[in-house]
């Protein structure tokens, strides 16, 4: 059976992926900052599918977090086949308003902890000459965003370092892959202070569980990059071909919506 380590999993897309694994039968290691919420997963999953789930609580803004996390897998003997570094927040608001020790744990959970993680992992994946991993960006990776611009700048990172590793790790048997949703109903929209802001101002976004099915399939192909949803790849299309001082301004006035 194969094992995969999911951050993130307490909920939304994380959640999801979770269930998707459990059920193809693959044994799965949770981490999230909440071991409440994992080990009800955990019974439910292990009751349902009869797989066998490791919990571990991890509050991945810690510098040490993600050396921890790999470390207890070694320990626990557990073989990692599939990372999915889903774990991540934003922030809305304007940055000079902004709580900085709350933007500094963004920057240290979406850019430093998948860092680290892919880095830890990767090197046992290369040696076995399989892996899969998924780092899950943002359609936001795709321009500035004001009123959450150090969000935009986190996905921005998660989208360019896994496509040049992606490219790098060609002839391994392992591959790497940016998942990009857009706006998706998964809890990040209260987490962030959005509800009803920016992108959520409209209806009928995605859940959790199409987005999730989405990105494992494009996990499983080993695609670089997963756009989510044909807007949001037109939207994603049209950017890389028109000026930047205008996508910025019209993304501002997105942002804004609700306001």
């Amino acid at each position: 059976m194969a094992t995969a380590l999911i951050t993130g999993a307490s909920s939304g897309i994380g959640l999801e992926l979770a269930k998707i694994h459990a059920s193809k039968k693959d044994n799965l290691v949770l981490v999230a900052r909440t071991i409440v919420r994992l080990n009800d997963l955990k019974s439910e999953l292990e009751k349902q599918y009869g797989i066998h789930v490791h919990c571990i609580e991890k509050d991945l803004s810690r510098s040490t977090a993600a050396q921890e996390v790999y470390d207890e897998t070694v320990d626990a003997g557990l073989r990692i086949d599939y990372l999915i570094n889903n774990a991540g927040f934003g922030d809305y608001g304007w940055f000079h308003q902004s709580n900085l020790n709350r933007q500094q744990e963004m920057i240290d959970v979406n850019i430093s902890s998948l860092t680290q993680l892919t880095h830890l992992f990767l090197q046992d994946m290369v040696s076995r000459k399989s892996g899969r991993i998924m780092n899950v960006a943002s359609t936001a990776a795709f321009q500035p965003g004001p009123t959450m611009s150090v969000y935009f700048a986190t996905k921005a990172y998660v989208l360019h370092f896994s496509e040049a590793i992606n490219e790098e790790l060609k002839g391994t048997g392992v591959t790497v892959t940016a998942l990009c949703p857009g706006a998706t109903i998964s809890g990040f929209e209260q987490q962030s202070n959005m509800n009803g802001k920016g992108f959520f101002h409209r209806k009928g976004h995605p859940t959790s569980a199409v987005v999730a099915t989405y990105g494992h399939r494009a996990m499983l192909q080993g695609k670089s990059v997963a756009i989510h949803g044909f807007m949001n790849r037109l939207l994603t299309f049209t950017v890389r071909f028109s000026p930047r001082q205008l996508v910025v301004k019209i993304t501002r006035k997105i942002q804004e919506m609700g306001n």
